[in-house]
């Protein structure tokens, strides 16, 4: 009795690892995405800065 249970819960186990072995959905695998920031412009501008003097008393 105990012989035929155990048999018989290893044939179903084995069935349902062969069901879910090929009943997976295959999913396509997305193309790896560039990280990489996009710069727009390489041009870099800069304001002009007026030289102060510091007041020298003469």
């Amino acid at each position: 009795m105990i012989y035929t249970i155990t048999i018989s819960l290893l044939v179903l186990i084995a069935i349902n690892f062969l069901l879910l072995r090929f009943s997976c959905n295959k999913t396509n695998k997305k193309a790896k995405v560039n990280n990489k920031p996009i710069i727009l412009s390489t041009k870099v501008t800069s304001l002009p800065v007026s030289e102060k003097l510091a007041p020298t008393g003469s």
